[in-house]
């Protein structure tokens, strides 16, 4: 039988080694085996010429198409994300279903005047794609502000969040997991490596509801 698994997705060019230290972080909180793929690296398809942005449910688009069908796919994105009611999002999931994408453009400190920290990018990167596959599971936004589910309006709410679900989403991802036809090849840790965020809640239409 398949097993599941994440199948993280460069789109763009990221920094060297941010996906390699990232995704098995988040792969190893979710009990997930993860396959890096460099399969998207010219996202100009998703790119709105009046916004200057990449537009997020274009990219989902084409991650539905990557993987095994009982696998996560989560994009990453070195470019600038949005979506037409909002000015730009950290990230975006299909709510449930298989594929999110988050973008480190606005996680960067450069993108504040601020000197490059490597090291938080990483963590904010970890927070942004974990919270984003959590809503692939059916995870909607949480009001406990130190739970990895819950919603960030600001890179400083980012850097806030704890690193771990709290107990009720952690019920809840056990329950999901537990009940998807394809399996976690192993075990979910019980605490997270890494908190997740999004940009504002609110799902839109199309195949499956969207969340940020």
């Amino acid at each position: 039988m398949d097993l599941a698994r994440l199948v993280a997705v460069e789109i763009g060019a990221l920094p060297a080694g941010l996906l390699e230290e990232v995704a098995p972080r988040v792969g190893a909180s979710l009990g997930l085996d993860v396959s890096i793929a460099r399969t998207m690296r010219d996202p100009a398809f998703a790119y709105d010429e009046h916004r200057q942005q990449f537009l997020a449910l274009r990219l989902l688009e084409e991650l539905r198409r990557l993987g095994h069908p009982g696998d996560r796919v989560a994009g990453a994105a070195a470019v600038d994300l949005f979506n037409p009611i909002l000015t730009f999002v950290f990230g975006e999931a299909e709510m449930p279903g298989r594929a999110s994408v988050f973008s480190i453009h606005r996680l960067q400190q450069e993108f504040y005047g601020l000197p490059a920290d490597p090291h938080l990018l990483a963590e904010r990167a970890v927070k942004e794609m974990l919270h984003e596959v959590g809503h692939t599971y059916g995870l909607a936004h949480c009001p406990d502000f130190n739970c990895t589910m819950s919603s960030s309006h600001s890179v400083e709410a980012v850097d806030l969040k704890g690193s771990n679900f709290c107990a009720a989403c952690r019920r809840k991802m056990a329950l999901a997991q537990a009940a998807a036809p394809i399996q976690p090849r192993r075990k979910a840790s019980p605490g997270l490596t890494g908190p997740g965020s999004g940009f504002s809640e609110g799902p839109t239409g199309g195949p499956s509801n969207l969340s940020a």
